[in-house]
């Protein structure tokens, strides 16, 4: 009998394991666009995605590689997003359209699959801003065409962006800011005002994009 409640007491007394704390997620609402099918066969993301930790992209160009953290927290949806379309090969051997380097901008525009601003997945998401973004060199955020109209096109700041918050921020380039200074000293095509803010003289092709 004693040994009955000795071993009783030892199983109340016993530390209970704590439980790992749950992993805060958001909840993302992605919007098809039947006006703007998908360019390329892709589904969109869980609506349901991680809201905390970074997710490490490697993209491979004709020029280099470049190497950025993604950072959850500050942007889930759009983060979950771009990963969702790097591993399906949504991105892999397509184009940079545009390039930009004015005393107001000066950014790398790629993710859309038929032209500029045209080629998207067939859905869009809402913005992920607080009205206090800058974007710095090196910064890589979504681009878009008014509130709410995120999709697959992304920008990489190669030296400065002097425009207002309204362009989600998904993270910072770690490594190869020196590919993006070799696209920018090929050069752009030339405009008729004679503006630098068209297609990169040389074009700039994205092989693969990993996220890892």
């Amino acid at each position: 009998m004693r040994l009955l409640l000795a071993v009783l007491m030892m199983v109340v007394l016993a530390p209970v394991a704590s439980a790992a704390p749950a992993t805060p997620t958001a909840r993302c609402e992605f919007i098809p666009t039947p006006d703007n099918p998908a360019a390329r066969p892709v589904q969109p993301p869980s609506a349901v995605v991680p809201a905390r930790g970074t997710v490490k992209v490697t993209i491979v160009t004709n020029y280099g590689v470049v190497i950025a953290n993604l950072d959850r927290a500050n942007a889930p949806c759009g983060v979950e997003n771009f990963a969702h379309l790097a591993r399906s090969w949504f991105y892999t051997m397509s184009q940079c359209w545009r390039l930009t380097n004015t005393s107001r901008l000066g950014v790398l525009q790629c993710g859309d699959i038929y032209r500029a601003e045209e080629g998207g997945p067939g859905y869009r998401f809402a913005d992920e801003v607080t009205g206090e973004e800058t974007y710095p060199r090196g910064t890589i955020a979504y681009g878009n065409q008014g509130p709410g109209t995120n999709g697959s096109e992304f920008f990489i700041v190669h030296s400065f962006a002097n425009i207002k918050p309204l362009y989600t921020v998904m993270g910072h380039v770690t490594y190869g800011m020196d590919t993006l200074d070799r696209i920018v000293k090929a050069g752009i095509v030339p405009q008729p005002d004679g503006l630098l803010d068209g297609a990169p003289k040389k074009p700039v092709r994205i092989l693969h994009v990993l996220a890892h």
